[in-house]
């Protein structure tokens, strides 16, 4: 089987729980780390799907990856690849499919209660997931839903927190989280949490609380969209 290529804009947003529920399908990872300056694929076809994760650095700015990244998005799904996208990720793909991301009106950052859309598109994706939960937030931009694209999550912070068109899937919150990963964005992202005057915005304390029994909840939530989304990974 062709590999699933994930990007990773930054080190200390890897693919988390994404990568284990791969390894559990026996699903091969390619991991494309642009944060060490590795080139953007110029085909998509070699690979069975995208999965682009987050980062501290904005869509709109002038990176040089950029531009290519959206590039190999539009190419992606113009060959029926599928795509996925949590937070930057997501923000990569509603651009590149013609979306804005603009400035969320506070940040999001730390353990939030999102909903499901009621509609039969978001329903197909969450399927017996709770109509509500907890997942994982660490935004300060959101995304407008691209032409096409269907939203299927809110937040009382942020509107769209995911969208879904055909077999692609973008998302603002994270639902890859592991343990180390909120240990670490809570110990270098001190500054960004202290800085933040905002009713979404917690404290490393409060993130820490319960953490064992949200992220079991949150992995199975994020195994759900998982398993919806390789269903349409190419052979």
């Amino acid at each position: 089987m062709k590999p699933v290529a994930v990007f990773r804009h930054t080190p200390t947003e890897g693919p988390g729980y994404f990568a284990t529920f791969l390894q559990n399908k026996n699903i091969p990872l390619e991991l494309i780390k642009i944060d060490e300056g590795a080139p953007v694929p110029a085909n998509p076809s070699v690979y069975a799907g995208l999965v682009l994760m987050g980062g501290p650095m904005s869509v709109n700015d002038d990176l040089p990856w950029i531009l290519p990244v959206l590039n190999l998005i539009r190419a992606a799904v113009q060959q029926d690849i599928p795509v996925l996208g949590h937070c930057l990720g997501g923000q990569l793909i509603a651009k590149a499919l013609g979306a804005s991301v603009t400035a969320n009106p506070i940040k999001e950052i730390g353990w939030g209660e999102v909903s499901v859309v009621d509609s039969p598109v978001a329903r197909a994706w969450f399927d017996v997931a709770p109509s509500t939960f907890l997942s994982f937030h660490w935004h300060g931009e959101t995304f407008s839903i691209p032409a096409g694209a269907t939203r299927i999550l809110e937040s009382p912070y942020c509107t769209n927190q995911a969208y879904a068109m055909g077999k692609h899937l973008g998302m603002q919150c994270h639902v890859e989280m592991t343990r180390e990963m909120i240990e670490t964005w809570c110990a270098v992202g001190q500054d960004e949490i202290a800085a933040a005057h905002s009713p979404a915005v917690q404290t490393s304390e409060q993130m820490a609380l319960e953490m064992e029994t949200k992220l079991t909840a949150l992995n199975a939530v994020a195994a759900q969209l998982y398993s919806r989304w390789i269903q349409g990974l190419k052979q």
